[in-house]
């Protein structure tokens, strides 16, 4: 899978492990360096409902986007980099043809 990320900011945090524990902390770092792993090595969208963290679209005003659970309460959300995403022929997301996406944020968006 290719990443990118939605702000230079964003990337510079997920550059190196000592950035990613001193935006998250330790256990959370630990788990995105994990979810970063699976989806760099992921051919595509499709391979990530096969692993554990439960890699899901998302709905109202974040419809574009999908998440992985990264603890109980914070997701790794981002949404496929190709506009517009590539449709299956009823119009859900073919989550076998992304195969780029782009990281948004990592965030409890329960608490939105």
């Amino acid at each position: 899978m290719e990443i990118s990320f939605a702000t230079h900011k964003l990337e510079t945090v997920f550059a190196t492990e000592k950035s990613l524990v001193r935006g998250f902390g330790a256990e959370e770092a630990r788990r995105i360096t994990r979810r970063l792993t699976q989806l760099y090595a992921a051919a595509n969208l499709e391979v990530m409902r096969t692993l554990p963290g439960r890699c899901h679209e998302l709905h109202g005003d974040r419809a574009v986007q999908l998440a992985i659970d990264v603890t109980s309460n914070y997701r790794l959300i981002f949404k496929p980099t190709t506009e517009p995403p590539p449709a299956k022929p009823n119009g859900g997301l073919d989550w076998n043809a992304v195969d780029a996406i782009t990281i948004m944020e990592v965030t409890d968006y329960h608490g939105d």
